[in-house]
């Protein structure tokens, strides 16, 4: 498959650059901007835009068969309390873009606290109450946009709490929302699930949610907490 990945640098992004090329897919990885670090492969062309600005998007789709949605948030505490439109108004302009060069197939990164935010340490959820909930609400647009696109082949992959690490590849997927018992998914399993959600075409204009039981020092409450704060 010749996958448009958008996000290519972030930490999510940059994984699923990986693993695509490692399972044989053409990649054109999509960056706000290049520093010249970015990493090399025959069948890999990196391009530079800004889900943002809809004039740049329908560039970055000729001949592709499947975007990944892969741009997040910088949960800092600015971006956190005023975030960019990125999940509502980025989505808009995806698929405006997808329309007009006739790709019909997205996946995407909502989160399983779009449905519910009662997962995780107590503090965690006071804390995402009130420090996450602008994110999650742009998010929460966004698949309002998604439920209204029948004609389009979307999926809203809804994680716990990202955990930066590598795949494991025994991760659940449920519907809609994480298990009460679950908090943490690992970037490198997200990568892997969106990957087998465009290889196999699954969860078609589905929200399904991956998790996986970690370590508890991973996955208690002064880990998670830890990681909001920066």
């Amino acid at each position: 498959m010749h996958l448009l990945i958008y996000g290519a640098d972030g930490v999510t992004g940059g994984r699923l650059v990986g693993q695509a090329l490692a399972r044989g897919h053409k990649v054109r990885a999509s960056v706000r901007s290049l520093d010249g670090s970015e990493r090399g492969h025959d069948q890999l062309q990196w391009v530079t835009s800004d889900i943002l600005a809809a004039e740049q998007l329908d560039r970055d789709m000729e001949g592709i068969d499947a975007v990944l949605n892969a741009v997040g948030i910088d949960a800092g505490p600015v971006t956190a309390v005023a975030p960019p439109p990125l999940h509502s108004q980025g989505t808009r302009n995806i698929l405006s873009a997808m329309r007009a060069t006739g790709v019909d197939r997205l996946i995407t990164i909502s989160a399983t606290f779009v449905e519910t935010l009662e997962r995780g340490p107590i503090a965690f959820r006071a804390a995402a109450s009130v420090g996450l909930r602008a994110i999650f609400d742009d998010m929460a647009l966004m698949e309002k946009i998604l439920a209204q696109q029948s004609d389009l082949r979307w999926t809203a992959i809804r994680p716990g709490w990202l955990l930066d690490e590598d795949p494991t590849e025994d991760y659940g997927v449920f519907a809609d929302v994480i298990p009460q018992d679950l908090i943490r998914t690992r970037t490198g399993d997200l990568a892997h699930f969106m990957l087998r959600c465009a290889e196999e075409d699954l969860h078609i204009r589905e929200t399904p949610a991956i998790a996986r039981a970690e370590p508890e020092e991973k996955s208690d409450m002064q880990a998670v907490l830890k990681e909001m704060a920066g």
